[in-house]
Formats: structure tokens, sequence, C-alpha cells
């Protein structure tokens, strides 16, 4: 699919624990806004509902058939494509998908992602120790697909770490990467905007980072610094702690661009053979 540009809205969100205030306040948001033409609007991780226990997620994973015919309504009523940042989805009696699902401006899920690298790590913070994988099934399907956009690459905060992911998604044909995030401020303030700039470089593509920011009801702290980064690694836009939406059109000839005059791709010679 050819385009020329891609409108572009990121939405920063400090979640509380609430989904209809979250889901009432993300719809407050996209009534101020000013959209014009076909516009693809990126909300952060867990943007629904951000809470202090995986049992408590698990009781809206429960629901998510609701939640999205909510999103796919709000989606029509809006007329834009919705990058959902990640809601829960159950998928055994005891875990759930943290899923990244993409709706069109017809309110069609077209695409969902479950998150393949799941955050079990220390961190020297409040938490102090985050054990995702204790309620998330980790997800196993690279997802790419077409859009209006382009060819856009789902992915989740964790897997930035991760630059396989990457490179099976370039190999894919991924123009945009989308990597909704709720990470913490410690790890933020050391990589995040290295490891983001990086898979743009490396991969030529435009990344949109959709992120939580601040202090939580459930006792996290997150970074915030929601970004736009272009294919030669410019960070075009940074939200950095404000919860005020960024707005870019995206000029996708400057990607083509880069990409003749420095045909990475072609000279990689650790292709993964996945397609």
């Amino acid at each position: 699919m050819t385009v020329n540009d891609a409108n572009v809205v990121v939405i920063p969100m400090c979640s509380g624990m609430n989904p209809e205030e979250n889901f009432s306040y993300v719809a407050q948001q996209l009534e101020a806004l000013t959209i014009e033409g076909r516009t693809l609007v990126c909300l952060p991780e867990a943007w629904l509902a951000f809470c202090k226990s995986g049992s408590d997620t698990y009781e809206i994973a429960s629901n998510s058939e609701y939640w999205i015919e909510k999103i796919s309504q709000l989606c029509k009523r809006n007329k834009i494509w919705l990058s959902a940042g990640t809601i829960p989805i159950s998928c055994t009696s005891e875990k759930y998908y943290a899923a990244s699902c993409l709706f069109n401006e017809q309110g069609e899920l077209v695409a969902q992602y479950n998150k393949i690298h799941l955050f079990d790590a220390d961190v020297r913070d409040k938490s102090k120790q985050y054990r995702e994988s204790q309620h998330t099934e980790a997800g196993n399907e690279v997802v790419v697909v077409d859009s209006p956009f382009g060819r856009l690459g789902l992915s989740v905060c964790y897997d930035m770490r991760f630059t396989g992911l990457y490179q099976v998604q370039r190999e894919q044909g991924a123009s945009i990467l989308l990597i909704p995030s709720a990470f913490t401020t410690v790890t933020g303030k050391a990589h995040w905007l290295p490891l983001l700039q990086a898979r743009a470089i490396e991969t030529q593509s435009f990344v949109i980072a959709a992120a939580q920011v601040g202090e939580h009801q459930n006792g996290r702290a997150t970074y915030g610094h929601s970004v736009i980064i272009s294919p030669w690694g410019e960070i075009q836009d940074n939200s950095e702690l404000s919860l005020k939406p960024i707005q870019r059109r995206l000029n996708l000839a400057e990607l083509d661009n880069i990409r003749l005059s420095m045909p990475v791709f072609k000279h990689n010679r650790f292709k993964s053979n996945i397609i």
C-alpha cells in the first residue's frame, strides 16, 4: 500500500484503576482534538486500567468483549484509527493477554498483538519487583499489518529491549513501529529514549511510543515522555511529563529516501528468514 503521509496523534495518560474513568478521559481528549483527514490515534500500555494486582486486571479481562465494543463505537464516532495501547483479554482461567489492539475508523478490530516479552525484573523504585508473567500469558506471534498509514508493527513496552522482534517486523515490511508503554521512572531515565531511537535507526522506521506518566493510584510511577521519532532517529515530538497530546503529520517520503540512500535492509547479512 503506497501512502505519502500519515496524521498521528499520541495521547499520554496517567491511568487510574477504574476503566470507566479512563475510557471517559480518552473520549474527552478525542472530543477536544482537531482531527483533519484520516488519523491514527495512539494510547499507552494499560490505558484502560492500571490496576494494583493481577487479579483486579483479570476481572477486567473477563469483560473484554464489552470494552472492545465500546472502543469500536468510539472509533466510529470519531472516525479514527486507534492503536489502543493494551487492554487485558482473558486466555486461560488464571491469565490474560496484554493485548495491543488496532481498530479502524469503521470500528473493526483489524489486528491484535499479544505482548511477547513480559517484564519480570527488579527495579530500584517503590515497587522494587515486577513479575508480569504471574498473571500475563506471553504472546508468540509477530504482528505487522497494512493500514492507510503504511505497514504498522505492533509491540509493547518491554519488547523494545529485544531488537530481534523489530528486525522481523522490518523484514515483514513495517514502516511505523507502535510501542505503547508504561516504563518505570528509574528505567525510563536510563534507557527510554536510547532504546526507542535505536529501534528507529536500525529499522529505518518511524517510532511512535505513547506512554503512561506520573504517580498512579496503584502506587506505580511512570516516566512519560511520549515520543514520535523519525527513521533517522531524530526526536520530532516529546511530551516529556505533560499530559497534553502531541500531533504530527509524518512525511513517509522521508522514510523512503533514508532507506534508498542507506539500504541497510539490503545489506543485512543476518536476516531471520522468518516471514
